[in-house]
């Protein structure tokens, strides 16, 4: 027979599946003999039960009775007993905190009978009338149903009638009045009496708790956090103990260090003469604990003596629930608390100093999250003000600039000192000057990973994404907020981390551990925290972790950063600017010499900017992906160019010839869905030397670096891959190169070969790859986009927020990898191609190689690196050391 009910004496803190985080930890306190009321918890299972089955599980009332009854033992009383009634209270208690969205009913077996026990039995008949309120007040909204407000409006007429200022304005006449008022109001709105019977009342609270499982709030929350829906909660009922006796009673909440910074001490909230929801309500002011030790030494003491232990035996920070009731001290929760960012990493390192944790738990007590948000400046929120509007916070970061609205503008104020903001509907490659001038972007358009939020991750510039209010009136240099016009040149600040936008300047706080990391510059405290963090993962960590770069100054940024190599660069961002013109020379070649011709002008060029970055690089490995999108993406948009022919030609005037060719070549190339088109491969295939350009431009550049004295270490890669047939076609053309460049220069070049697997025919079809491959490299955004039927750059904004509301998505396969689906393409790829080549190496080049999530798959699959973007190197590479941890220590860090 399932067992649904345990007493708080019979658990410990290794139950937070059954017990839940409540009650696990009301038991640990329990058998450590700290002041805990008598109590049980209905376990988690009952809670699931209930859930699937939709009525009270067989056999859990009996069980509640039997430890009920053990609970009156002990305390000499009965549930609702007239004379000297017991008093409930009922708490939900979910395996991972989940603080405010579930529900609780305080002074369960209070009735019109047992409350004039109680008054006489504490001597306080207000205190008994406000017990009684209470109940009826939370079991009428929780239980029954009734609109919380409908309690609040009579509180509020009656304090107002009364002329008082906060609730002990009232007396206990008045609060007998608000029972008969609360009460006649539950009639009215559920045809239902307030039950008199103490039996029923906890009975129908603890079932009202299993029900707040699924209530609005907790699931929004449990969305927000990725805690599973289906793990239930635990209720905890526990012997009331009152804090709203008088003077010598009261509730609190502590902290056994500063849950914002980490610094050791006692910190938190005391309330005298209330209970414990009071505190977090608000409803009057609170005092610190120093202020206790006025009030009640002797309580203050015990109270830190307690804490100690409990931050002694969790070796954590722990966050701690008590009540003082007329001079005795009770513990009523504690839990590992949750903690800022900066203060994990100080109390992490802390605790090693103190030898409470060893160095590999204290990186199991941080996280890559964490670090990303510790790196980027932030504004200062209580200067900010109301923000104008909200988007996708899609790179993290404070940015403060002038409204710009093109690529141009950016660059020329830029140029002249001036800090800008890049405001497009949504941006394209020919934006990317304005976006490495400007300081942020913001787009009314594009999700996530829409192509501004890839590449501002990249750069490391902050980025909002999405910002549906925003109307973008590029003509008119200009975009609005309702009422609200934001002319160009306009100083607003993008927050990218909350993905807000406000209108003038906000004051940054700058980020000393992105100094760190920029310069190695070492200092005490949290920056201290960090490199200790970064240094104990970098001793563990089997996962080298790569930079995604495509210049020189990006390569030589990631390598400070902690890059063992380059994963991806991107040859396509090496044909903007300037070189577009060069571009738009090789496809409109009408033959070969004129195709030679514009190859061999780009030749140079190419040459010289592997040389950059092989030079940054130099001793480490530099994966260099051949051009992989469509051609037509470097010629002028379709639409502008027909706009203007058809313009000249209403004015009578003939057309630019040149653009007339351009337009031509457009459309030939047009394609419905580039993404499955001419490109990756593909173009290498099809258009006569393009391969044999960019191959020679590497090989030389290698034979550059090795005559000075470098040491270069450049892979090819061949992008978009779906037969072996193509690989084994394009490697024999590179091969070619490679040799005809040996010989030229009698320096020796070997760069190894490989694919990018990006698409499901090519993991399924990985041994026979392998064979041609000398290492893999996924390109997780596209095969993300092929394995699920979508297009990254129009299903964000369509249907994801829709997707994420019904649990579809836990959160974004873009920016976590989907395991059940992309993640088990990426295991058959590993497994068949190292059953073909066992030395295949094989990495991640996609976005995916900075998530944290992600990161931790990708160890237990068995690659070799991951690549990302170059300031999230240290955020990988912390995760690639937690990965590498046994235990359950790094594999949850809430």
């Amino acid at each position: 027979m399932v067992r649904y009910v345990y007493d708080f004496a019979e658990g410990g803190r290794d139950q937070a599946g059954l017990l839940g985080g409540k009650g696990a930890n009301l038991a640990e306190m329990t058998r450590l003999g700290l002041p805990v009321p008598p109590g049980f918890t209905v376990t988690t299972e009952a809670c699931r039960t209930f859930l699937s089955a939709g009525n009270e599980p067989c056999g859990l009332a009996e069980e509640i009775s039997e430890h009920l009854a053990a609970v009156e033992n002990t305390a000499g009383r009965r549930l609702g007993q007239a004379d000297d009634p017991l008093l409930l209270s009922v708490r939900s208690g979910a395996r991972f905190s989940m603080p405010g969205m579930m529900e609780t009913i305080l002074d369960i077996g209070l009735g019109d009978d047992s409350v004039l026990g109680l008054a006489k039995v504490s001597g306080n008949e207000r205190f008994a009338w406000d017990s009684y309120r209470r109940l009826v007040q939370m079991f009428g909204s929780t239980v029954m149903g009734v609109d919380s407000n409908v309690f609040e409006s009579a509180l509020s007429d009656l304090k107002r009638s009364r002329g008082a200022a906060d609730d002990l304005g009232l007396d206990a006449a008045d609060l007998a009045e608000l029972v008969e008022t609360y009460k006649t109001l539950i009639r009215r709105e559920t045809g239902e009496d307030f039950p008199q019977s103490p039996d029923e009342q906890l009975r129908r609270a603890v079932l009202a708790v299993f029900e707040s499982w699924n209530g609005e709030r907790a699931r929004v929350y449990r969305r927000r956090e990725r805690i599973p829906d289906d793990l239930g909660t635990a209720v905890n009922v526990q012997t009331m103990v009152f804090g709203n006796l008088g003077a010598d009673s009261g509730s609190g909440v502590a902290f056994t260090r500063d849950p914002a910074t980490g610094r050791p001490g006692l910190y938190g909230d005391y309330l005298p003469n209330a209970q414990g929801e009071d505190v977090v309500a608000g409803i009057r002011n609170t005092v610190s604990l120093a202020d206790l030790e006025k009030l009640d030494p002797v309580s203050y003491a015990q109270l830190r003596g307690h804490m100690e232990t409990l931050e002694t035996h969790y070796r954590d920070l722990c966050d701690i629930e008590f009540t003082i009731e007329r001079g005795r001290l009770w513990m009523l929760q504690t839990r590992v608390g949750k903690r800022t960012a900066e203060a994990s990493f100080a109390i992490a390192s802390e605790l090693v100093d103190e030898g409470l944790i060893s160095p590999a738990e204290a990186l199991g007590r941080v996280a890559g999250e964490g670090l990303a948000r510790l790196m980027f400046p932030r504004f200062d929120t209580s200067a900010v003000g109301e923000a104008l509007a909200h988007g996708l916070p899609a790179s993290p970061g404070a940015a403060v600039g002038q409204a710009v609205f093109d690529s141009a503008e950016a660059v020329r104020r830029a140029a002249a000192g001036d800090q800008v903001v890049l405001v497009r509907q949504e941006t394209a490659p020919d934006d990317l000057p304005g976006m490495i001038a400007a300081q942020a972007v913001l787009t009314s358009r594009g999700g996530k990973t829409s192509h501004a939020a890839v590449v501002a991750r990249g750069m490391g510039t902050v980025c909002v994404c999405g910002a549906e209010e925003i109307t973008v009136d590029t003509a008119s240099r200009r975009f609005t907020v309702g009422d609200v016009t934001v002319e160009e040149g306009t100083v607003i600040s993008v927050d990218g981390s909350e993905g807000a936008v406000y209108l003038g300047s906000a004051p940054l706080v700058d980020s000393a551990v992105m100094r760190y990391f920029e310069s190695g510059e070492r200092s005490a405290g949290l920056v201290d925290s960090v490199a200790r963090a970064m240094e104990q993962a970098d001793r563990v960590a089997r996962l080298e972790v790569r930079a995604n770069a495509d210049t020189p100054e990006d390569a030589a940024r990631a390598r400070r950063f902690g890059a063992r190599g380059i994963g991806l660069c991107r040859t396509e961002h090496m044909f903007l600017g300037d070189r577009r013109k060069l571009v738009e020379a090789m496809i409109l070649a009408r033959d070969e010499n004129e195709r030679k011709d514009a190859l061999g002008a780009l030749l140079p060029l190419q040459r010289q900017d592997f040389i950059g970055i092989l030079e940054a690089m130099d001793g480490l490995p530099v994966t260099i992906r051949l051009i992989d999108p469509p051609l037509h993406e470097f010629l002028p948009d379709r639409t502008d160019l027909a706009v203007r022919i058809a313009a000249a030609e209403a004015r009578g005037e003939q057309p630019d010839p040149h653009e007339v060719e351009l337009l031509a070549a457009v459309s030939r190339m047009h394609e419905e869905n580039p993404m499955l088109g001419l490109r990756g491969v593909r173009l290498g295939l099809v258009v006569p030397g393009l391969v044999a350009m960019q191959v020679r431009a590497i090989a030389e550049a290698v034979v550059a670096r090795t005559r000075a004295g470098g040491a270069p270490e450049a892979e090819i890669m061949v992008p978009l891959v779906g037969a072996v047939e193509e690989l084994r076609i394009e490697r024999a053309e590179v091969e070619r190169v490679l040799a005809e460049v040996s010989e030229e220069t009698g320096v020796p070049v070997h760069c190894p070969i490989g694919t990018m697997i990006e698409l499901p025919r090519a993991a399924l079809t990985a041994g026979p790859i392998a064979g041609e491959a000398e290492f893999f490299s996924f390109g997780t955004n596209d095969l993300t986009q092929t394995t699920w039927g979508f297009s990254r750059d129009d299903v964000e904004a369509a249907f994801f927020s829709a997707y994420l509301d019904k649990g579809i998505f836990a959160t974004s396969p873009f920016e976590t990898l989907d395991r059940d689906g992309v993640g088990r393409l990426v295991r058959i790829a590993v497994d068949e191609g190292r059953a073909a080549r066992p030395d295949l190496k094989i990495g991640v080049c996609g976005e995916h190689g900075g998530d944290p999530g992600s990161v931790h798959f990708f160890h237990q699959a068995g690659l070799d690196y991951v690549s990302c973007s170059p300031f999230r190197v240290p955020v990988a590479l912390l995760e690639a050391g937690r990965a590498a941890l046994s235990g359950t220590a790094a594999s949850d860090s809430r």
